[in-house]
């Protein structure tokens, strides 16, 4: 394949003028560099090289101006702006931000096209006039305000243009314009000859300065455009150079002839749907795989999305030993960014506490973690011991060892909204860091590092020098500014191996393979997105491009990559992941229709092999390290609890009683259900603890009714957290917790009312008792805490305290079977049971005696007793407890047996009619 550079120089090569004299601009230096590797396979003898610009450079030298990056203009625009506006009708700079920037870039467009600012202005303010107020007679100050900002456009676009241009400096559209206005002086003072080479969408000023130089005779263009397209006037990717060659007086004089017929030559063209850009990326690592080395050398992976390079980069097969990556990696992707977003989030707020997730965001980030070490993790253990959920600066700090306060203070200490102070703190951090990886030998880390310590720097030094970054909060745009622009780039060797590089680096560069991703709407073309004050129909009448013109210039790019190439890949997501996502590209629907004959198109769709699953309930067999495990539970005593886990799901029972496995202890935000059952438990114990062996009165449940509401303050306090509950969600809990106990006591009021003697025999005991089991080798016991155990007029009576609602029908038994099997039905009767057990086995339980339940949220129906429902017996017998007591052998037995496994339970969750 012979590219397209390669052609333009073997004709210059014939002309007399020799090639080191000529002056090549090219649209980027990338093409630049492949214009040299092609002069090297011109010549056969050592010749100088030539002089060789991107159209950028070009009109650098042409103007002699110095190009500003976007935030130097962004401050140099509000000086002029202070400078040109009355006081009173002066905007901060954090307001000015909010359209500076838009506003700067309007001004690159109607420079870069060389239009006349007051006529656009005075257009752009009578359409707003127009558009907003033509129906009100009298203008209030607000539209009045309103309408005099867009008459001071014309003055402010002056001011900066006046103030740039005294510094020798100008951003790109005022470069554009000022070359424009000095092409003529340069063009008659030059005697080399200008080749352009590759461009296809000029604005007005690279097209006067082209036309310019075409007229004296410097200069001649190269327009890569095949015939195919040229001689449909329809197809956009030919719509800008047939203008050209239509429209200017040169080419009217001396008419040019599209003779290239590359994209009609035989191609191979897959087109291939893939779900999701993770999918393009291996698929793509798959169409390398077995690749030669020769044909790698001539082909290019074209990304449509920047966010596919690492995937890409970690899909492409081991066996590829040279890549080239023109496309830099985006810093802000880099892991330790994450690190400085953080800081820069919880020091804008400045808030006196800061958020525990906050905390544990800095804290966990990867960088910072490996620094801070085991001490990080001790204290985001503290943080959920002791639920904190607000914590104080001191709090964080004081926390940490000596040697590791400094660099917590820098993350953590209160900045008090000051630019230098922050600035500061964030480079103890980066110098930290580096020492750790430096330590690691962690070198992409320490790269990164260098980046986000040059990037700091830039702020430091604009701070410094400009005065509007007055908190952390502008810091924080600037900072995301530069972040959008910052790369890092690759080293490599420029023209060996496989390329990889973004749509616009490819410009006049051409590869025998290519393969092409992300070629879906939105994406390739990117489809109607601008950020501009200037309106559709103004850019129309002053010919600006709108989305048309630039979806046509990807048109071209796309076209072009396709003309010299012999194999080509498209890829596209079929995924809809968003607004757009998952349509094809409106270039791949073109390409069929427009089908070439010899053009061998195949169209697929690829996705991942995934293996059929069959769902199986999971099981595990008893081996005998797991029967030592249920051995030693014997032992130490089966729990209600725990047996009850067992009939709910036994693969639950393995995991938490087997295997130990609990639930990861979280912060609580908002107090958890089983919290405010603990409070609620814990303030009546200690309430009650006291009258063990003595009978209630009414001045005793009335001294409880002044004390509650302060007891149920000290158990939130040591249950859940020490800070006051006076807001939010918790509040309300804390509340319902008072609501709750303060119920209570009035129950118990009313019990002795009604002349009920009420005498407590025990509070929150912790009972062990053996169960005999004739069939085990081993002595099994159970265990258990019972909340209350009393005896009402006479009959003992067991309690258990539960928050949740209870309600009668869950403690009435008609089939004992059943009572080891359903666990929604029958878990409430076999927990009280248990308890009943419990005291007959250690104690002895005197008969006939009652064991239920007391449900807060049901506190209107009182004790809730367990009954026979066939009988509607509410006391428990000796022979109640009999057979209870084998249907719990028997459930034991099961556990213990090592023959049966433990099986999962087909638990079916209500999804609230999903």
């Amino acid at each position: 394949m012979e590219s397209f550079i390669h052609e333009v120089l073997k004709k210059l090569d014939k002309s007399s003028t020799p090639l080191s004299e000529i002056i090549f601009i090219l649209p980027s230096k990338r093409a630049g560099s492949f214009l040299l590797k092609e002069l090297s396979t011109i010549t056969e003898k050592a010749i100088f090289a030539p002089t060789i610009y991107s159209i950028e450079q070009f009109t650098e030298e042409v103007s002699g101006l110095e190009t500003i990056d976007n935030i130097t203009s962004l401050f140099e625009f509000f000086e002029v702006y202070r400078q040109t506006t009355p006081k009173d009708d002066l905007e901060n700079f954090d307001s000015f931000l909010n359209w500076g920037q838009s506003l700067i870039h309007d001004f690159n467009e109607i420079d870069r096209y060389l239009i006349d600012h007051h006529s656009f202005f005075n257009y752009l303010s009578e359409i707003q006039d127009i558009n907003h107020w033509y129906l009100k007679e009298e203008k209030t100050e607000l539209i009045k305000r309103y309408l005099k900002f867009w008459k001071s456009l014309p003055k402010y676009y002056e001011a900066l243009k006046d103030s740039l241009l005294k510094s020798g400096r100008g951003y790109q559209g005022l470069i554009y314009r000022r070359a424009a206005e000095t092409i003529q002086r340069y063009s008659n003072i030059t005697s080399k000859k200008h080749v352009f080479i590759g461009f296809n969408a000029l604005n007005a000023a690279e097209q006067l300065i082209m036309q310019k130089l075409l007229e004296t005779n410097v200069a001649e263009v190269f327009w890569d455009l095949d015939q195919h397209f040229y001689q449909d006037p329809d197809h956009a990717a030919s719509i800008f150079i047939r203008q050209y060659l239509k429209e200017w007086d040169y080419y009217k004089k001396q008419p040019v002839t599209i003779s290239s017929q590359h994209y009609s030559e035989e191609k191979e063209i897959d087109i291939v749907g893939i779900p999701k850009n993770v999918g393009q990326a291996k698929y793509l690592g798959e169409i390398l795989t077995g690749m030669q080395p020769d044909q790698l050398k001539n082909t290019a992976i074209i990304l449509g999305e920047e966010d596919l390079l690492l995937p890409v980069l970690n899909s492409i097969p081991e066996e590829i030993g040279e890549l080239n990556i023109t496309m830099g990696f985006p810093v802000k992707n880099a892991p330790v960014n994450s690190l400085f977003e953080n800081l820069f989030h919880i020091h804008r707020i400045q808030s006196e506490n800061y958020y525990y997730k906050d905390v544990i965001a800095i804290l966990e980030s990867p960088s910072l973690q490996s620094y801070l070490g085991k001490s990080a993790n001790e204290f985001l253990n503290r943080i959920q011991k002791e639920n904190l959920v607000y914590l104080s600066a001191s709090l964080i700090i004081d926390s940490f060892p000596d040697e590791l306060k400094d660099t917590v203070s820098a993350c953590f200490s209160p900045k008090n909204n000051s630019v230098k102070q922050f600035l500061d703190d964030i480079q103890k951090i980066i110098q930290k860091i580096k020492i750790q990886q430096n330590n690691e030998n962690n070198q992409i880390g320490l790269e990164f590092l260098f980046h986000f310590h040059t990037l700091f720097n830039q702020l430091e030094n604009l701070s410094e020098k400009y005065e509007h970054i007055q908190n952390i909060d502008s810091l924080y745009r600037f900072y995301n500014e530069l972040m959008s622009t910052q790369k890092l780039d690759f080293q490599g060797k420029p023209f060996t191996g496989l390329q990889l590089m973004g749509m616009l680096e490819s410009r006049a560069i051409d590869f025998e393979t290519v393969i092409i991703t992300s070629l879906n709407e939105g994406v390739l073309p990117a489809g109607k997105s601008d950020n501009s004050f200037i309106p559709y129909d103004l850019k129309q009448e002053y010919k600006l491009p709108t989305y048309r013109e630039k979806d046509a210039v990807y048109t071209y790019h796309f076209y072009r990559l396709l003309q010299r190439a012999k194999k080509v890949y498209l890829l596209h997501n079929t995924e809809v992941d968003g607004l757009n996502s998952g349509e094809k590209s409106r270039f791949l629907t073109q390409l069929e229709i427009e089908k070439m004959s010899r053009h061998k198109m195949k169209k697929y769709l690829i996705s991942p092999n995934v293996p059929g699953i069959k769902q199986q309930l999971r099981q595990v067999k008893k081996t005998p390290l797991i029967m030592e495990r249920i051995k030693s539970l014997a032992n130490s005593g089966f729990s209600p609890s725990a047996l009850t886990t067992y009939i709910r799901n036994p693969m639950d029972f393995y995991q938490q009683y087997v295997l130990g496995i609990r639930d990861r202890e979280e912060v609580e935000e908002t107090v958890a259900f089983n919290t405010l059952g603990t409070v609620v438990h814990n303030c009546l114990e200690n309430l009650y603890r006291p009258l063990e062996g003595k009978t209630l009165t009414k001045d005793i449940i009335g001294s409880f009714l002044k004390r509650a509401d302060e007891q149920v303050t000290k158990e939130f306090q040591d249950a859940y957290s020490k800070i006051p509950l006076k807001q939010g969600k918790n509040l309300l809990i804390f509340e319902v917790a008072k609501r709750y106990v303060f119920n209570f006591l009035q129950f118990e009021l009313k019990r002795l009312n009604e002349q009920e003697e009420v005498q407590i025999l025990e509070i929150e005991k912790e009972y062990k008792a053996q169960l005999y089991m004739e069939k085990l080798p081993y002595s099994v016991y159970l265990r258990g805490k019972i909340d209350r155990f009393e005896l009402a007029n006479g009959i003992p009576r067991i309690v258990d305290y539960k928050t949740g609602k209870v309600e009668s029908k869950d403690l009435k038994l008609d089939d004992w079977e059943e009572i080891t099997k359903d666990y929604d039905k029958y878990s409430k009767s076999f927990q009280v049971l248990t308890y009943a057990s419990l005291i007959a086995l250690e104690k002895g339980l005197t008969f006939p005696a009652e064991a239920g339940i007391i449900s807060f949220k049901n506190m209107r129906s009182g004790f809730l007793a367990f009954e026979m429902k066939n009988s509607k017996q509410k006391l428990i017998s000796q022979d109640i407890l009999e057979h209870f007591q084998e249907e719990l052998k028997a459930l034991i037995l099961e556990i213990c047996d090592p023959e049966i496994a433990f099986v999962e339970k087909d638990i079916k969750k209500n999804y609230g009619g999903f």
